[in-house]
């Protein structure tokens, strides 16, 4: 029924679903807690997340505010994201155009790829110590290989005629790449991109499991130890709404970069 809105009508029927159903959770997070069915300690009142959410504002969290623990999550995040881009994204277009340093590279790839992060962590701690330098290496392995795929498998889709006909109206290789291949592969890029910021910052967790003493995934955990399930809770919304704000401005890049996306 949708196809046959107007657009404008369709955006404001999305949105309005999508506000429902968030409402309908709200809704039903709040009669669980009113008739009891979940103790407490286990599911708190939405009142008392709110409440724990301004006094983690005004007093922080083991001697440490909110934004010092999210900007601390954040510089690993996107520290570890921008060294992904600048490694992952080149050598990914490269290892799709030539298939011989593919050869070299795939299995190193694929080798760690299906590993669990925790699994190769310590020896990262053994290597490189306990601070950050260990964490932000973690994110980045965790991170790269959805980028290096989706590079990979972009280059090789690209039909062979749009690069033969750029060569015979007499463009140069540089040529071609920038205004053939890159857009080409653009789509796929920010699908890889998406999908390894939302990798790593599931592995976020992971790696501030480990001699940290500030970030959200930290505090998730420590509070666990005590079962404030009301920080627990305040944290994995500030995790859920962080996550959400990096996907909304990756899509908003991928609109200005890749505006005939969904066109074709």
């Amino acid at each position: 029924m949708s196809d046959f809105l107007a657009p404008k009508q369709r955006i404001t029927v999305e949105r309005l679903l999508s506000v429902g159903s968030v409402g309908v959770i709200l809704l039903l997070w709040q009669v669980t807690v009113t008739l009891q069915l979940v103790p407490d300690i286990l599911i708190p009142a939405p009142r008392k997340v709110i409440n724990c959410f301004f006094v983690i504002i005004a007093e922080g969290y083991k001697g440490n505010s909110l934004l010092t623990h999210l900007l601390d999550s954040m510089a690993r995040l996107l520290g570890s994201f921008a060294l992904v881009i600048v490694t992952a994204l080149p050598l990914g277009l490269l290892c799709g155009a030539n298939t011989r340093i593919s050869a070299v590279v795939d299995p190193l790839v694929e080798f760690y790829r299906p590993l669990p992060p925790l699994a190769y962590y310590t020896l990262l701690i053994i290597w490189m110590g306990i601070e950050n330098s260990s964490k932000v290496t973690l994110l980045y392995l965790a991170g790269f290989a959805p980028v290096y795929i989706a590079c990979t498998a972009a280059v090789r889709k690209i039909r062979q005629d749009f690069i033969n006909g750029a060569y015979t109206l007499g463009a140069s290789k540089r040529q071609v790449f920038w205004h053939v291949i890159l857009p080409s592969c653009l789509p796929d890029i920010f699908t890889g991109l998406k999908t390894s910021l939302g990798v790593a910052y599931s592995t976020l967790v992971a790696a501030e499991m480990v001699a940290a003493v500030s970030g959200i995934g930290w505090m998730v955990l420590d509070a666990s130890k005590f079962l404030r399930s009301d920080v627990i809770f305040v944290g994995i919304f500030v995790m859920g709404v962080t996550g959400m704000l990096l996907d909304w401005g990756l899509r908003m890049l991928e609109e200005k970069m890749v505006p005939w996306r969904g066109k074709e």
